[in-house]
């Protein structure tokens, strides 16, 4: 199945979101007891290191990369390279490995998964915020077109 190249954007805002939605949810299930102002804090340096260091670089690559295409109709899964599918599949696996063998304690599963799941829906937003950026100025070449002819 194809969609316009934007629709890429589109389609990374909402699997980003959707996952860092859903691993920010287990980190603050988990996070009640733990409540302190030092967990916060590694929570926002978990955080910090992820979008600096990770989703930050991922957003601009993708986003460069989708904008970059010549064609205006693209496969639905083109959001992502292969490379990008395989991180997605490691970690997935690996955050759900972590809590059904309890290879960490809940403690660092509320802090590091509040930060890592932050992190991701704040990269979902970003592909979001790139989506409506292009279509806005796509809006306008559209205008500026119409107004010359």
């Amino acid at each position: 199945m194809t969609v316009k190249r934007n629709t890429l954007l589109l389609l990374a805002c909402l699997v980003w979101s959707v996952a860092g939605w859903n691993v920010l949810r287990i980190g603050w299930m988990a996070y009640a007891p733990y409540r302190s102002v030092g967990n916060f804090l590694l929570s926002i340096l978990v955080f910090s290191m992820f979008q600096v260091f990770v989703f930050g670089k991922l957003v601009r690559k993708h986003t460069t990369r989708i904008c970059a295409y010549t064609e205006e109709r693209k496969c639905f899964l083109c959001f992502f390279d292969s490379k990008s599918f395989v991180i997605m599949a490691i970690m997935m696996t690996g955050g759900v490995l972590i809590r059904v063998y309890h290879w960490m304690p809940e403690q660092w599963i509320a802090v590091f998964y509040s930060g890592l799941g932050a992190s991701l829906l704040l990269a979902g937003i970003l592909f979001g915020l790139h989506y409506l950026k292009v279509v806005s100025n796509q809006k306008k070449e559209t205008e500026i077109k119409g107004n010359e002819g």
